[in-house]
C-alpha cells in the first residue's frame, strides 16, 4: 500500500511538517509553513521528495528500474 503522508523537513529552519503527498503528480514546490521558504527539487530530482520521509511514486519507480537493471546485469 502506498504511503500518502510524508514528513517534509525544511532545510532552512529545520522544522518538520506532515503533508499528504500527491499520487498522480510530482510536488515541484513546497512552501514551508514555519518560515515561508520555498523548497524546490534538488538537481536530478523530480520533486521535493528528497526533503521528505516518503519517496514519491516517480522516484520509487525509477529506483526499482535501476535495481532491476543491475540485477539483470550481474
Amino acid at each position: 500500500m502506498m504511503q500518502l503522508e510524508s514528513t517534509l523537513t525544511c532545510p532552512r529552519c529545520g522544522e518538520p511538517s506532515v503533508e499528504t503527498m500527491p499520487t498522480d503528480a510530482c510536488l515541484f514546490f513546497y512552501d514551508c509553513p514555519h518560515c515561508g521558504a520555498r523548497l524546490k527539487p534538488k538537481p536530478g530530482d523530480c520533486c521535493v521528495c528528497s526533503a521528505a520521509t516518503a519517496v514519491c511514486r516517480a522516484r520509487r519507480s525509477s529506483t526499482r528500474g535501476r535495481q532491476a537493471t543491475r540485477q539483470a546485469g550481474e
